[in-house]
């Protein structure tokens, strides 16, 4: 999945918690998300110089992308055939943050699994 269909497919699922998202469509939207809440809080900064809180472009931006984010890391888990609700593992302090890294960097399971079938190539026997 290229830069701009992960976006385009993210941003199209807002809110869907189901099915299943590849490795590269959770990369780029995350790297999207990124880099765009950085340069609108450059954005912010240069405007409002004086204001001590988070800027208002960068906060629009963050509550807009929250529900999208939320949703693709979920169905990323569920392309390793976990439940969604193992994203709150990263509650846990540090280590939480590791586990959901390393099963954000792994890859899917190939074919179908009980979340459907795969998103990079459909499902393969």
């Amino acid at each position: 999945m290229t830069f701009n269909q992960s976006i385009e497919t993210c941003l199209a699922k807002y809110v869907t918690f189901s099915g299943r998202a590849s490795r590269s469509e959770f990369w780029w939207f995350w790297l999207f998300c990124f880099v765009v809440n950085g340069l609108l809080t450059w954005v912010d900064r240069g405007l409002f110089p004086d204001f001590a809180g988070s800027g208002i472009f960068s906060t629009l931006f963050a509550l807009g992308t929250f529900l999208p984010s939320l949703a693709v890391q979920v169905r990323r888990l569920h392309d390793i055939d976990r439940s969604g609700w193992w994203f709150l593992i990263i509650l846990v302090p540090l280590v939480g943050l590791i586990v959901w890294l390393v099963w954000a960097v792994r890859e899917g399971t190939l074919g179908s699994n009980r979340f459907g079938d795969d998103p990079r190539h459909g499902a393969r026997l």
